[in-house]
């Protein structure tokens, strides 16, 4: 195994423990490593171990927690205008690796919804260990929270469940969509079909960005 991944991920990991990074250099650190080793050089940057097992909470429709890829978060972040003024809501959240990573290639707030305990624990873990103090953690059902999120400015969801359940979500965001433009950056699922929500372009490959138009229509 070559070396220079391994020691720079110590060193990036270093750096955000000492509060010394930034998203543009970490941006340029992750992609200064070959995309066949981002991900294993992520995972050692953020001090990650074997993925935590699904609970017995986890609803029936839902997808076992399984982490978001490195380049369709890329993807995300570049297509969907990802920045240090967003709010960005992780819709099933798991043991916050993504969470991590977009904060700290954008320097965004973070919230991720999940309603596994034990996945929880393992983000917030991960959050304390790195002091990441602008990316936060909730427990619960995304059906009943994401809603509630008002501060959210993108929605992101990596094919967390389908069906009546991403159709509540979808529906709950509307109330926020009116009153200013919301983005919905989805990974892995089927086309949206909902009236206030347009394509941001085409999809890139498993990527889709949407954004709403409910506060569009309310100005014009």
């Amino acid at each position: 195994m070559r070396e220079g991944p391994i020691d720079s991920a110590e060193t990036v990991r270093s750096r955000i423990e000492g509060g010394l990074h930034d998203p543009s250099s970490f941006r340029a650190a992750l992609l200064s490593i070959r995309p066949a080793e981002r991900e294993a050089w992520l995972d050692r940057v953020l001090g990650l171990g074997e993925l935590p097992d699904d609970g017995p909470e986890l609803p029936r429709g839902c997808v076992p927690y399984l982490p978001c890829s490195i380049d369709a978060l890329l993807r995300v972040v570049e297509a969907g205008h990802v920045c240090a003024a967003d709010v960005f809501v992780d819709v099933g959240s798991g043991a916050g690796r993504t969470a991590a990573l977009v904060h700290l290639l954008t320097g965004a707030d973070v919230i991720g919804i999940e309603i596994q305990p034990g996945l929880v624990l393992a983000a917030r873990d991960l959050v304390t260990r790195l002091l990441l103090s602008r990316v936060t953690c909730i427990e619960g059902d995304a059906t009943k929270l994401t809603g509630s999120l008002n501060a959210g400015s993108v929605f992101f969801l990596y094919c967390p469940f389908s069906g009546d359940r991403l159709a509540k979500v979808v529906s709950d965001l509307e109330p926020i969509a009116r009153t200013r433009m919301i983005r919905l950056c989805c990974v892995g699922l089927g086309p949206l079909a909902c009236p206030w929500l347009t394509l941001e372009a085409a999809p890139s490959g498993d990527v889709a960005i949407y954004r709403s138009t409910l506060h569009d229509e309310a100005i014009g």
